[in-house]
């Protein structure tokens, strides 16, 4: 099933004509998809339920053919927009087993239902200070197997609140799972996670799969992306969808939740989406696998907080040009239904990959007075995400996951590369699977200080360094050396920046790609290459990504990437024959059949050579601003413009 839809949003006020007004306009403007928050506060005073409010919504999704996902809302003050994360006791856990027995019996009788949402967003950051928590964590560290391996003995920190928070989300999810189950056997299961470049150390995804239907998220640009730039929305939404995508596996992903209107008072930046942004962020997801996306809101609230705020109709409940926008790629979506339903997403075989301890130990030795990006909170992220905008402005649509996501578990890894940009820590249990990803053809990148710590925070650096034979080399030592300094590669005479750390390498088996750029008797080695088994490896000790990301050009950057996966990105279907700052390709197919999502984010009017191996070209089949066109292999398009071009495999 391929959509776009709204959420329509439902309080006391509202007249049964406002409400059918909503599902109407829905099927108007092609969204075919709700989804309604189930708030217990609107349905139950005392011990009495009325649902009559929200058996209007139903009824009119019904005669209008709108589809619903219910999203359980127990009782809640407002204040926590997104509503609570965890219960607060054992009552509170029993008040929302008795929620959800009377909501999921009542709704079942609709048809319009479609599924369910046991929770909005859940991972709160942190665990709650309550009781009850506090005894399930007790628990937890009670019945916890004792690790085989423990960092040589040595005093480590404790990281075991952070991995609880990893295991309570899995819990409470699986729970309310099984309570909806009572009632409802067959009803797609949902959940949108939310401020993924943040909460992603509390998201066990593949945990998850054993009993979801399907993995969402909410990635709201006023909320979510302030790790970027207005300019880098389209990337943002990229790289979070790339994380959904991974993280759903074999279960199909959409994003839940996108930002429809203006926030006025909410959010953590006042914006309003253009409608251009609107079809950037649709098209971005569905080039990254899912099937569709749904906008907060439809309508907006009256009251609380975000009222007025959000929607996709204006207050005299006519269609903004962001639903005629969202309207026109729906519309688009079914012209083309025989390719959405069932297609996937062309692998380019590189992974960019981040490790949920690096976030955790990073977080864990924060300190809050030092504003260096390498040394915040985020620089961990920031690195891995750096990369993967670097490789979006080659044309190159790499796979975005946590390192338990990657499957290890291959014969041959010949043309696969993995990065790992400053992931901090690289658990044991991943030493020996990245030691046989090279050993078994793979291409290794890293940069920064990964592989400084285990998972404990026990820094492995030593002269046991579990990778010392596939990295052909150990760290002699790291030195600040400044905020931004130029790190020159001597091979390809490549200059890029760099941020805070030089480490210096003692070379084993690997052979030198970086030294001074002035002194012929520099003796320090900054970066190396190594051979281990079938395939390589190139290590660089200082943080390129990040600096690059600060300096405000991944030009040489790209450059390197370029040249380092050439064997991988010139036998790519379709891929940009130069740098492209600000432009961002997604290649999807199905069968012989493909589409390229191009994105236009460089400000200003672009002719984009591209390099097309074993493709014809076919059509343009959307164009954001009805101009974009494909001449010889050249794309024309305009500033902030969305293009999909559909190709066909040379028979």
């Amino acid at each position: 099933m391929m959509f776009v839809g709204a959420e329509i949003f439902i309080e006391p006020g509202q007249t049964d004509s406002e409400i059918y007004s909503w599902f109407e306009l829905m099927q108007k403007y092609g969204l075919g998809i709700t989804r309604i928050r189930m708030f217990e506060s609107y349905m139950r005073k005392g011990e009495v339920w009325d649902f009559s409010l929200f058996d209007v919504a139903f009824e009119a999704a019904e005669k209008y053919q709108i589809k619903v996902y219910a999203n359980l809302f127990p009782e809640t003050n407002f204040s926590d927009v997104g509503g609570f994360k965890f219960p607060k006791t054992a009552e509170h856990l029993g008040a929302i087993a008795n929620y959800i027995h009377h909501v999921v019996q009542h709704f079942n009788q609709f048809n319009s239902l479609y599924g369910w949402v046991p929770i909005n967003e859940p991972g709160s950051g942190s665990l709650p200070e309550d009781d009850f928590t506090k005894d399930r964590f007790q628990t937890w560290k009670d019945g916890r197997q004792k690790a085989s391996y423990n960092s040589n003995g040595f005093t480590t920190l404790d990281l075991s609140k952070r991995e609880f928070l990893v295991a309570h989300n899995i819990w409470f999810l699986k729970w309310l799972t099984q309570e909806i189950r009572k009632y409802d056997k067959k009803r797609p299961i949902h959940v949108n996670n939310h401020d993924i470049f943040k909460n992603a150390a509390e998201y066990d995804f593949p945990n998850w799969r054993e009993f979801l239907t399907s993995l969402g998220g909410s990635a709201h640009a006023s909320w979510h992306f302030d790790y970027f730039s207005r300019n880098q929305f389209a990337v943002a939404m990229s790289a979070n969808a790339e994380i959904l995508r991974s993280g759903a596996g074999p279960i199909p992903w959409f994003m839940t939740e996108l930002q429809g209107g203006n926030n006025t008072y909410s959010g953590k930046r006042p914006l309003c989406p253009t409608k251009e942004e609107i079809a950037q962020w649709l098209w971005v997801n569905v080039g990254s696998g899912s099937e569709g996306g749904m906008f907060w809101c439809m309508n907006a609230r009256r009251s609380g907080f975000e009222a007025g705020e959000w929607a996709m109709l204006d207050f005299q409940n006519k269609p903004t040009d962001r639903l005629l926008m969202a309207s026109c790629v729906s519309k688009t979506v079914s012209q083309n239904h025989d390719f959405f339903a069932d297609f996937s997403v062309q692998d380019s075989r590189v992974s960019v990959l981040y490790t949920r301890e690096s976030l955790w130990i990073e977080q864990a030795l924060h300190i809050k007075s030092i504003e260096l990006e390498g040394r915040m909170v985020g620089g961990v992220m920031k690195s891995a995400l750096s990369y993967f905008e670097a490789l979006s402005e080659i044309g190159v649509h790499a796979s975005f996951k946590e390192i338990g996501e990657y499957n290890f578990e291959l014969d041959d890894f010949t043309g696969q590369a993995i990065i790992l940009s400053h992931q901090l820590s690289i658990p044991s249990k991943y030493w020996r699977p990245l030691n046989d990803f090279v050993y078994k053809g793979g291409k290794l990148i890293v940069d920064g200080l990964t592989a400084y710590y285990d998972e404990n925070a026990y820094c492995i650096l030593g002269p046991d360094f579990p990778f010392k034979d596939c990295f052909g080399a150990l760290i002699n030592e790291f030195k600040f050396v400044d905020n931004l300094f130029d790190f020159y590669l001597s091979l390809s005479k490549l200059e890029l920046k760099s941020h805070l750390w030089r480490g210096t390498l003692k070379l084993r088996t690997a052979t030198s790609i970086s030294k001074s750029k002035f002194s012929s008797v520099e003796t320090n080695t900054y970066g190396c290459r190594n051979d281990f088994g079938k395939g390589h490896v190139v290590w660089i000790p200082s943080l390129l990504g990040l600096g690059s990301r600060i300096s405000g050009s991944y030009k040489e950057l790209s450059s390197f990437l370029r040249d380092e996966l050439s064997d991988i990105v010139t036998q790519l279907p379709v891929s940009f024959e130069t740098h492209q700052p600000g432009m961002l390709l997604k290649l999807i197919r199905n069968a012989n059949r493909y589409m390229t999502v191009l994105v236009n984010k460089s400000g200003s009017d672009q002719i984009l050579k591209l390099n097309i191996n074993g493709l014809v070209y076919e059509r343009v089949a959307f164009s954001s601003s009805h101009h974009g066109t494909y001449i010889n292999d050249a794309i024309a398009i305009s500033s902030e413009e969305t293009m999909v071009v559909e190709w066909r495999a040379k028979v």
